[in-house]
Protein backbone atom coordinates (compact mmCIF):
# COMPACT_ATOMS: atom_id res chain seq x y z
CA UNK A 1 0.00 0.00 0.00
CA UNK A 2 1.70 3.48 -1.22
CA UNK A 3 1.71 6.64 1.37
CA UNK A 4 -0.98 8.14 -0.50
CA UNK A 5 -3.92 5.60 0.13
CA UNK A 6 -6.49 6.27 1.48
CA UNK A 7 -7.09 4.07 4.79
CA UNK A 8 -10.38 2.14 4.59
CA UNK A 9 -10.36 -0.66 7.74
CA UNK A 10 -9.39 -0.02 10.87
CA UNK A 11 -8.15 -3.20 13.18
CA UNK A 12 -7.32 -3.25 16.58
CA UNK A 13 -4.98 -5.85 18.86
CA UNK A 14 -4.72 -6.97 21.63
CA UNK A 15 -1.71 -5.13 23.52
CA UNK A 16 -1.14 -8.07 25.60
CA UNK A 17 -1.56 -10.83 23.25
CA UNK A 18 -1.33 -9.98 19.62
CA UNK A 19 -4.55 -11.14 18.98
CA UNK A 20 -6.75 -9.78 16.39
CA UNK A 21 -9.32 -7.77 18.76
CA UNK A 22 -11.55 -5.72 16.05
CA UNK A 23 -11.96 -3.89 12.41
CA UNK A 24 -14.64 -1.95 10.56
CA UNK A 25 -14.58 0.23 8.07
CA UNK A 26 -13.66 4.14 8.00
CA UNK A 27 -16.56 5.84 8.44
CA UNK A 28 -17.57 8.97 6.14
CA UNK A 29 -17.24 11.69 7.96
CA UNK A 30 -19.70 14.17 5.54
CA UNK A 31 -22.77 11.47 5.78
CA UNK A 32 -22.19 11.34 9.87
CA UNK A 33 -22.01 14.98 10.06
CA UNK A 34 -25.40 15.81 8.23
CA UNK A 35 -27.02 13.31 9.88
CA UNK A 36 -25.88 14.79 13.42
CA UNK A 37 -26.74 18.54 12.05
CA UNK A 38 -30.54 17.02 11.19
CA UNK A 39 -31.02 15.71 14.43
CA UNK A 40 -30.18 18.79 16.14
CA UNK A 41 -33.23 20.84 16.37
CA UNK A 42 -35.96 18.17 17.51
CA UNK A 43 -32.83 16.94 20.01
CA UNK A 44 -32.29 20.58 21.51
CA UNK A 45 -36.17 20.70 21.62
CA UNK A 46 -36.47 18.18 23.93
CA UNK A 47 -37.37 19.22 27.69
CA UNK A 48 -34.62 18.32 29.62
CA UNK A 49 -35.76 16.26 31.56
CA UNK A 50 -36.27 13.87 28.82
CA UNK A 51 -32.45 14.19 27.64
CA UNK A 52 -31.57 13.75 31.60
CA UNK A 53 -33.50 10.15 31.53
CA UNK A 54 -31.89 9.02 28.68
CA UNK A 55 -28.60 9.44 29.53
CA UNK A 56 -29.76 7.52 32.82
CA UNK A 57 -31.31 4.82 30.88
CA UNK A 58 -27.80 4.81 29.31
CA UNK A 59 -25.75 4.67 32.71
CA UNK A 60 -28.43 1.12 33.35
CA UNK A 61 -27.22 -0.36 29.91
CA UNK A 62 -23.79 0.28 31.10
CA UNK A 63 -24.38 -1.62 34.62
CA UNK A 64 -26.32 -4.68 33.04
CA UNK A 65 -23.20 -4.64 30.37
CA UNK A 66 -20.28 -4.06 32.88
CA UNK A 67 -18.88 -7.20 33.05
CA UNK A 68 -18.47 -7.81 29.50
CA UNK A 69 -17.44 -3.87 29.09
CA UNK A 70 -14.96 -4.26 31.21
CA UNK A 71 -13.39 -6.93 29.35
CA UNK A 72 -13.41 -5.64 26.87
CA UNK A 73 -11.71 -2.55 27.84
CA UNK A 74 -8.84 -4.62 29.62
CA UNK A 75 -8.39 -6.56 26.02
CA UNK A 76 -7.74 -3.50 24.16
CA UNK A 77 -6.29 -1.11 26.07
CA UNK A 78 -4.28 -3.54 28.16
CA UNK A 79 -4.84 -2.69 31.26
CA UNK A 80 -5.71 -4.95 34.45
CA UNK A 81 -9.32 -6.11 34.66
CA UNK A 82 -9.44 -4.51 37.60
CA UNK A 83 -8.73 -1.10 36.65
CA UNK A 84 -10.76 -1.66 33.94
CA UNK A 85 -13.81 -2.26 36.03
CA UNK A 86 -13.35 1.09 38.14
CA UNK A 87 -13.48 2.80 34.45
CA UNK A 88 -16.55 0.98 33.97
CA UNK A 89 -17.84 2.77 37.37
CA UNK A 90 -16.64 6.29 36.66
CA UNK A 91 -18.61 5.65 33.18
CA UNK A 92 -21.98 4.96 35.33
CA UNK A 93 -21.37 7.45 37.84
CA UNK A 94 -20.34 10.40 35.25
CA UNK A 95 -24.34 10.82 34.00
CA UNK A 96 -25.42 11.89 38.05
CA UNK A 97 -22.19 14.06 38.24
CA UNK A 98 -23.33 16.03 35.18
CA UNK A 99 -26.54 16.34 35.90
CA UNK A 100 -25.71 18.04 39.31
CA UNK A 101 -22.93 20.03 37.27
CA UNK A 102 -25.16 21.42 34.11
CA UNK A 103 -27.74 22.61 36.94
CA UNK A 104 -25.32 24.93 38.53
CA UNK A 105 -23.34 25.72 36.29
CA UNK A 106 -25.69 26.69 33.54
CA UNK A 107 -28.81 26.82 35.77
CA UNK A 108 -31.24 30.09 34.52
CA UNK A 109 -31.61 33.13 36.09
CA UNK A 110 -34.60 35.64 36.39
CA UNK A 111 -34.78 39.70 37.45
CA UNK A 112 -36.49 42.51 37.21
CA UNK A 113 -36.01 44.56 34.27
CA UNK A 114 -37.06 48.25 33.23
CA UNK A 115 -40.64 49.13 33.11
CA UNK A 116 -41.55 46.22 34.78
CA UNK A 117 -40.46 43.54 32.41
CA UNK A 118 -38.18 41.06 33.19
CA UNK A 119 -34.30 39.84 32.34
CA UNK A 120 -32.94 35.88 31.99
CA UNK A 121 -30.20 34.84 31.45
CA UNK A 122 -30.11 30.63 30.13
CA UNK A 123 -27.98 28.43 28.59
CA UNK A 124 -27.71 27.12 24.91
CA UNK A 125 -26.34 24.27 23.04
CA UNK A 126 -23.84 25.06 20.31
CA UNK A 127 -25.28 22.21 17.83
CA UNK A 128 -22.79 19.43 16.17
CA UNK A 129 -19.92 18.65 18.59
CA UNK A 130 -16.86 16.40 17.62
CA UNK A 131 -15.47 14.29 20.55
CA UNK A 132 -12.04 13.04 19.67
CA UNK A 133 -11.22 10.53 22.48
CA UNK A 134 -7.70 8.58 23.92
CA UNK A 135 -6.60 5.09 23.94
CA UNK A 136 -5.80 5.25 27.90
CA UNK A 137 -9.53 5.92 29.14
CA UNK A 138 -11.48 4.50 26.03
CA UNK A 139 -14.82 4.72 27.68
CA UNK A 140 -14.30 7.20 30.10
CA UNK A 141 -12.41 10.17 29.22
CA UNK A 142 -14.55 10.49 26.09
CA UNK A 143 -17.70 9.69 27.91
CA UNK A 144 -17.04 12.88 30.14
CA UNK A 145 -17.63 15.29 26.98
CA UNK A 146 -20.44 12.84 25.81
CA UNK A 147 -22.48 13.27 28.85
CA UNK A 148 -22.34 17.05 29.38
CA UNK A 149 -23.00 17.61 25.78
CA UNK A 150 -26.01 15.61 24.98
CA UNK A 151 -27.57 17.29 28.69
CA UNK A 152 -26.67 20.46 27.26
CA UNK A 153 -29.46 19.35 23.71
CA UNK A 154 -25.62 18.73 21.62
CA UNK A 155 -25.55 16.56 19.43
CA UNK A 156 -21.97 14.04 19.07
CA UNK A 157 -20.00 12.66 16.80
CA UNK A 158 -17.29 10.52 18.56
CA UNK A 159 -14.30 9.50 17.01
CA UNK A 160 -12.48 7.04 19.01
CA UNK A 161 -8.75 6.13 19.06
CA UNK A 162 -8.00 4.02 15.91
CA UNK A 163 -6.13 2.31 18.62
CA UNK A 164 -8.98 1.49 21.39
CA UNK A 165 -12.39 1.41 18.16
CA UNK A 166 -14.41 -1.85 19.95
CA UNK A 167 -14.54 0.37 22.75
CA UNK A 168 -16.14 3.06 21.53
CA UNK A 169 -18.26 1.33 19.67
CA UNK A 170 -19.31 -0.30 22.33
CA UNK A 171 -20.10 2.87 24.57
CA UNK A 172 -21.51 4.47 21.44
CA UNK A 173 -24.00 1.36 21.92
CA UNK A 174 -25.14 1.35 24.92
CA UNK A 175 -26.26 5.05 24.28
CA UNK A 176 -28.32 3.55 21.69
CA UNK A 177 -29.82 0.72 23.18
CA UNK A 178 -30.83 3.39 26.11
CA UNK A 179 -32.60 4.85 23.38
CA UNK A 180 -30.83 7.83 22.54
CA UNK A 181 -31.72 8.35 18.69
CA UNK A 182 -28.77 6.96 16.49
CA UNK A 183 -27.89 10.34 14.55
CA UNK A 184 -28.07 12.07 17.79
CA UNK A 185 -24.93 10.23 19.24
CA UNK A 186 -22.81 8.47 16.50
CA UNK A 187 -19.62 6.55 15.82
CA UNK A 188 -16.89 7.77 13.36
CA UNK A 189 -14.49 5.05 12.88
CA UNK A 190 -10.80 6.34 11.19
CA UNK A 191 -7.54 7.74 11.93
CA UNK A 192 -5.91 11.00 11.58
CA UNK A 193 -7.21 12.12 8.37
CA UNK A 194 -10.65 11.29 9.77
CA UNK A 195 -10.47 13.47 12.95
CA UNK A 196 -8.46 15.88 10.72
CA UNK A 197 -11.92 16.31 8.78
CA UNK A 198 -14.08 16.48 11.70
CA UNK A 199 -12.10 19.20 13.09
CA UNK A 200 -12.36 21.46 10.07
CA UNK A 201 -16.03 20.08 9.09
CA UNK A 202 -17.78 23.07 8.72
CA UNK A 203 -21.31 21.91 10.51
CA UNK A 204 -18.94 21.20 13.43
CA UNK A 205 -20.08 23.59 16.49
CA UNK A 206 -17.07 22.45 18.69
CA UNK A 207 -14.69 19.87 19.45
CA UNK A 208 -13.73 18.13 22.29
CA UNK A 209 -10.39 16.72 22.58
CA UNK A 210 -8.25 14.60 25.20
CA UNK A 211 -5.15 13.44 23.82
CA UNK A 212 -1.22 14.48 23.04
CA UNK A 213 0.00 18.17 22.67
CA UNK A 214 1.15 17.93 19.20
CA UNK A 215 -2.20 16.77 18.54
CA UNK A 216 -4.05 19.28 20.26
CA UNK A 217 -1.90 21.86 18.89
CA UNK A 218 -2.78 20.87 16.06
CA UNK A 219 -5.98 21.24 16.40
CA UNK A 220 -5.45 24.69 17.54
CA UNK A 221 -3.94 26.49 14.95
CA UNK A 222 -6.22 24.45 12.52
CA UNK A 223 -9.27 26.55 14.32
CA UNK A 224 -7.39 29.72 14.63
CA UNK A 225 -9.27 31.65 12.32
CA UNK A 226 -12.48 30.00 13.35
CA UNK A 227 -13.40 31.76 16.46
CA UNK A 228 -16.95 30.46 16.44
CA UNK A 229 -16.26 26.95 16.99
CA UNK A 230 -15.87 26.35 20.50
CA UNK A 231 -12.33 24.28 21.61
CA UNK A 232 -11.72 22.10 24.77
CA UNK A 233 -8.32 20.98 24.92
CA UNK A 234 -6.66 18.75 27.42
CA UNK A 235 -3.67 17.46 26.85
CA UNK A 236 -1.52 16.09 29.46
CA UNK A 237 1.78 17.14 31.42
CA UNK A 238 5.35 16.91 32.40
CA UNK A 239 3.94 16.59 36.10
CA UNK A 240 6.06 17.38 39.48
CA UNK A 241 5.43 15.63 42.39
CA UNK A 242 7.65 17.70 45.08
CA UNK A 243 9.11 15.75 48.34
CA UNK A 244 9.71 17.85 51.80
CA UNK A 245 10.67 16.93 55.00
CA UNK A 246 8.29 13.64 56.68
CA UNK A 247 8.46 11.20 58.83
CA UNK A 248 6.13 9.08 56.42
CA UNK A 249 8.46 7.54 54.07
CA UNK A 250 6.59 4.38 53.70
CA UNK A 251 3.46 6.55 52.86
CA UNK A 252 5.48 8.82 49.95
CA UNK A 253 7.10 6.00 48.58
CA UNK A 254 3.39 4.49 48.05
CA UNK A 255 2.20 8.19 46.62
CA UNK A 256 5.00 8.81 44.42
CA UNK A 257 4.38 4.96 43.24
CA UNK A 258 0.78 5.24 42.77
CA UNK A 259 1.03 8.79 40.85
CA UNK A 260 4.15 7.15 39.00
CA UNK A 261 3.41 3.84 37.84
CA UNK A 262 -0.79 3.28 37.65
CA UNK A 263 -2.13 2.30 34.34
CA UNK A 264 1.59 1.67 33.23
CA UNK A 265 1.92 5.75 33.63
CA UNK A 266 -0.46 5.97 30.87
CA UNK A 267 -2.57 8.91 32.34
CA UNK A 268 -2.00 12.29 31.70
CA UNK A 269 -1.99 12.85 35.40
CA UNK A 270 0.82 10.89 36.26
CA UNK A 271 4.11 12.01 38.04
CA UNK A 272 7.33 12.20 35.40
CA UNK A 273 8.96 14.14 37.24
CA UNK A 274 9.77 13.41 41.51
CA UNK A 275 11.58 16.10 42.72
CA UNK A 276 13.72 15.76 46.28
CA UNK A 277 14.68 18.07 48.95
CA UNK A 278 18.61 16.91 49.73
CA UNK A 279 17.63 15.99 53.09
CA UNK A 280 15.27 13.51 51.70
CA UNK A 281 17.12 12.04 48.90
CA UNK A 282 18.39 9.07 50.19
CA UNK A 283 15.30 7.75 52.33
CA UNK A 284 12.69 8.17 49.37
CA UNK A 285 14.73 6.78 46.55
CA UNK A 286 15.74 3.76 48.46
CA UNK A 287 12.02 3.38 49.39
CA UNK A 288 10.06 3.96 46.15
CA UNK A 289 13.10 1.51 44.55
CA UNK A 290 12.09 -0.97 46.82
CA UNK A 291 8.36 -0.30 46.40
CA UNK A 292 8.82 -0.13 42.35
CA UNK A 293 10.91 -3.63 42.17
CA UNK A 294 7.88 -5.49 43.62
CA UNK A 295 5.49 -3.92 41.62
CA UNK A 296 4.15 -7.13 39.16
CA UNK A 297 3.45 -6.16 35.30
CA UNK A 298 1.32 -8.61 33.55
CA UNK A 299 -1.05 -9.46 31.36
CA UNK A 300 -4.79 -7.94 32.29
CA UNK A 301 -6.33 -11.38 33.51
CA UNK A 302 -3.46 -12.49 35.14
CA UNK A 303 -3.98 -14.37 38.49
CA UNK A 304 -2.80 -12.73 41.32
CA UNK A 305 -4.05 -9.35 39.72
CA UNK A 306 -1.09 -7.17 38.51
CA UNK A 307 -0.81 -3.82 39.48
CA UNK A 308 -0.04 -2.56 36.02
CA UNK A 309 -0.38 -4.32 32.43
CA UNK A 310 1.69 -3.24 29.07
CA UNK A 311 1.77 -0.13 27.77
CA UNK A 312 -0.62 0.72 23.87
CA UNK A 313 1.39 -1.28 21.67
CA UNK A 314 5.04 -1.90 20.57
CA UNK A 315 5.52 1.59 19.13
CA UNK A 316 4.70 3.27 22.55
CA UNK A 317 7.54 0.60 24.12
CA UNK A 318 10.22 1.40 21.84
CA UNK A 319 9.65 4.60 22.56
CA UNK A 320 10.03 4.89 25.92
CA UNK A 321 12.92 2.43 25.68
CA UNK A 322 14.32 5.17 23.07
CA UNK A 323 13.57 7.63 25.75
CA UNK A 324 15.45 5.88 28.55
CA UNK A 325 18.46 4.95 26.99
CA UNK A 326 18.21 8.98 25.67
CA UNK A 327 18.30 10.11 29.38
CA UNK A 328 21.15 7.70 30.17
CA UNK A 329 22.97 8.66 27.46
CA UNK A 330 23.21 12.61 28.55
CA UNK A 331 23.92 12.75 31.95
CA UNK A 332 21.33 10.84 33.42
CA UNK A 333 22.21 8.19 36.46
CA UNK A 334 20.01 4.57 36.19
CA UNK A 335 18.20 4.13 39.83
CA UNK A 336 15.74 1.41 38.45
CA UNK A 337 16.69 0.40 34.78
CA UNK A 338 13.46 -0.27 32.64
CA UNK A 339 13.23 -3.24 30.96
CA UNK A 340 11.40 -5.18 28.53
CA UNK A 341 11.38 -9.28 29.10
CA UNK A 342 9.30 -9.69 25.30
CA UNK A 343 10.54 -7.49 22.38
CA UNK A 344 7.51 -8.68 20.93
CA UNK A 345 4.78 -7.22 23.15
CA UNK A 346 4.74 -4.13 24.88
CA UNK A 347 5.67 -5.04 28.90
CA UNK A 348 7.73 -2.84 30.57
CA UNK A 349 9.12 -3.03 34.14
CA UNK A 350 9.07 0.87 35.97
CA UNK A 351 12.06 3.06 35.36
CA UNK A 352 13.45 4.94 37.82
CA UNK A 353 16.42 7.35 36.70
CA UNK A 354 17.91 10.56 38.24
CA UNK A 355 18.56 13.91 35.23
CA UNK A 356 19.92 16.64 38.11
CA UNK A 357 22.99 16.54 36.06
CA UNK A 358 21.05 17.00 32.49
CA UNK A 359 22.16 19.54 31.33
CA UNK A 360 19.27 19.91 29.30
CA UNK A 361 16.51 18.15 30.13
CA UNK A 362 13.88 17.15 27.96
CA UNK A 363 10.27 19.08 28.42
CA UNK A 364 8.08 16.21 27.03
CA UNK A 365 5.47 13.78 28.57
CA UNK A 366 6.81 10.43 28.49
CA UNK A 367 3.90 8.50 28.69
CA UNK A 368 4.76 4.98 30.18
CA UNK A 369 6.03 3.72 33.88
CA UNK A 370 9.21 6.30 33.61
CA UNK A 371 9.75 8.63 36.16
CA UNK A 372 12.77 10.98 36.13
CA UNK A 373 14.38 12.16 39.45
CA UNK A 374 15.80 15.47 40.63
CA UNK A 375 17.73 16.64 43.33
CA UNK A 376 16.86 19.64 44.85
CA UNK A 377 18.97 22.07 47.97
CA UNK A 378 15.45 23.55 48.97
CA UNK A 379 11.83 24.09 48.37
CA UNK A 380 12.62 26.85 46.68
CA UNK A 381 14.75 25.42 44.39
CA UNK A 382 11.94 22.72 44.51
CA UNK A 383 9.11 25.04 43.08
CA UNK A 384 11.33 26.17 40.41
CA UNK A 385 12.05 23.08 39.23
CA UNK A 386 8.19 22.37 39.61
CA UNK A 387 7.45 25.26 37.23
CA UNK A 388 10.44 24.35 34.74
CA UNK A 389 8.27 22.76 32.04
CA UNK A 390 5.42 24.56 29.40
CA UNK A 391 2.72 21.96 31.07
CA UNK A 392 0.77 22.73 33.60
CA UNK A 393 -2.09 20.32 34.75
CA UNK A 394 -1.25 18.45 37.96
CA UNK A 395 1.40 18.78 40.65
CA UNK A 396 1.51 16.97 44.11
CA UNK A 397 3.62 17.91 47.15
CA UNK A 398 4.53 15.48 49.87
CA UNK A 399 5.11 17.04 53.38
CA UNK A 400 5.52 20.08 54.52
CA UNK A 401 3.79 22.43 56.43
CA UNK A 402 0.28 23.66 55.86
CA UNK A 403 2.76 27.24 55.11
CA UNK A 404 4.75 25.31 52.59
CA UNK A 405 1.52 23.83 51.03
CA UNK A 406 -0.48 27.39 50.98
CA UNK A 407 3.48 28.87 48.96
CA UNK A 408 2.96 25.25 47.17
CA UNK A 409 -0.59 25.67 45.80
CA UNK A 410 0.14 29.64 44.95
CA UNK A 411 3.50 29.76 42.86
CA UNK A 412 2.87 26.39 41.43
CA UNK A 413 1.43 26.68 37.53
CA UNK A 414 -1.13 23.80 37.29
CA UNK A 415 -4.48 23.05 37.09
CA UNK A 416 -4.57 20.42 39.19
CA UNK A 417 -3.07 21.32 43.14
CA UNK A 418 -2.35 18.39 45.68
CA UNK A 419 -0.72 18.03 49.04
CA UNK A 420 -0.34 14.64 49.98
CA UNK A 421 -1.94 12.72 47.78
CA UNK A 422 -1.34 11.47 44.19
CA UNK A 423 -0.88 13.70 41.21
CA UNK A 424 -3.34 11.23 39.70
CA UNK A 425 -7.15 10.58 40.41
CA UNK A 426 -8.33 13.48 40.04
CA UNK A 427 -12.39 13.44 41.14
CA UNK A 428 -15.09 14.32 38.92
CA UNK A 429 -16.98 16.36 41.27
CA UNK A 430 -14.56 18.96 40.48
CA UNK A 431 -12.93 20.51 37.27
CA UNK A 432 -10.09 18.74 35.40
CA UNK A 433 -7.79 20.62 33.33
CA UNK A 434 -4.75 22.95 33.08
CA UNK A 435 -2.74 25.39 30.83
CA UNK A 436 0.05 26.08 28.86
CA UNK A 437 0.69 22.89 27.33
CA UNK A 438 -1.76 20.83 29.24
CA UNK A 439 -4.64 22.54 28.09
CA UNK A 440 -6.66 25.63 26.92
CA UNK A 441 -8.48 27.10 29.96
CA UNK A 442 -11.57 25.09 29.44
CA UNK A 443 -11.45 22.24 32.22
CA UNK A 444 -13.64 19.06 32.02
CA UNK A 445 -14.60 16.66 34.45
CA UNK A 446 -17.72 19.03 36.52
CA UNK A 447 -17.01 21.87 34.66
CA UNK A 448 -17.79 20.51 31.24
CA UNK A 449 -21.03 21.98 31.33
CA UNK A 450 -19.07 25.05 30.53
CA UNK A 451 -18.00 24.54 27.14
CA UNK A 452 -21.07 22.03 26.17
CA UNK A 453 -23.36 25.51 25.94
CA UNK A 454 -23.58 29.17 25.79
CA UNK A 455 -25.42 31.95 27.90
CA UNK A 456 -27.75 33.62 26.57
CA UNK A 457 -29.00 37.17 28.09
CA UNK A 458 -32.75 38.29 27.70
CA UNK A 459 -34.85 41.19 28.88
CA UNK A 460 -38.51 39.88 28.40
CA UNK A 461 -42.47 41.41 28.33
CA UNK A 462 -45.79 39.99 27.49
CA UNK A 463 -46.84 42.62 25.34
CA UNK A 464 -44.76 45.79 23.50
CA UNK A 465 -44.52 48.74 25.72
CA UNK A 466 -42.23 51.68 25.02
CA UNK A 467 -41.96 55.42 24.74
CA UNK A 468 -39.56 57.99 23.18
CA UNK A 469 -39.09 60.80 25.90
CA UNK A 470 -36.31 62.75 24.59
CA UNK A 471 -35.02 64.30 21.43
CA UNK A 472 -38.30 64.46 19.14
CA UNK A 473 -39.56 67.52 17.40
CA UNK A 474 -42.62 67.09 19.16
CA UNK A 475 -44.13 70.03 17.60
CA UNK A 476 -43.54 69.77 13.63
CA UNK A 477 -45.22 66.55 14.26
CA UNK A 478 -48.01 68.21 15.77
CA UNK A 479 -48.64 70.74 12.90
CA UNK A 480 -48.03 68.19 10.61
CA UNK A 481 -50.84 66.17 11.95
CA UNK A 482 -53.19 69.53 12.45
CA UNK A 483 -52.75 69.74 8.48
CA UNK A 484 -53.32 66.49 7.69
CA UNK A 485 -56.76 66.96 9.81
CA UNK A 486 -57.66 69.70 8.24
CA UNK A 487 -57.22 69.01 4.90
CA UNK A 488 -58.82 65.22 5.67
CA UNK A 489 -61.96 67.39 7.24
CA UNK A 490 -62.26 69.66 4.25
CA UNK A 491 -62.21 66.81 1.87
CA UNK A 492 -64.96 65.23 3.85
CA UNK A 493 -67.06 68.25 3.85
CA UNK A 494 -66.36 68.63 0.20
CA UNK A 495 -67.95 65.22 -0.40
CA UNK A 496 -70.89 65.84 1.23
CA UNK A 497 -71.78 68.81 -1.15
Amino acid sequence: MSNTEPVTEIVSFEPATGAELWRGAVGDVDAIVARARNAWPDWASRPLANRIELCRRFANEVLKAQDQFAELIARENGKPLWEARTEVETVMGKVDISVTAYAERTGQKKFDSALQGTAAVRHKPHGVMAVLGPYNFPAHLPNGHIIPALIAGNTVVFKPSEKTPAVGEFLIGCFHRAGVPSDVIQLLIGGPEEGKALVAHRDINGVLFTGSAQAGIAINKRLAGNPGKILALEMGGNNPIVVLDTPKINDAAALIVQSAFTSAGQRCTAARRLVVVDSMYDAIIDEVKNLADRIVFDEPFANPAPFMGCVIDNNAADQLMESFLYLLSHGGKAIKHMQRPDNDKPFLSPGLIDVTAMKERPDVELFGPLLQVIRVPDFAAAIAEANYTRFGLSASLIGGSPQDYNKFWANVRAGIVNWNRPTNGASSKAPFGGLGLSGNHRPAAYYAADYCAYPVASTEMDQPRASIGVGLREERRRKRRDVQDDEATHTAARARL
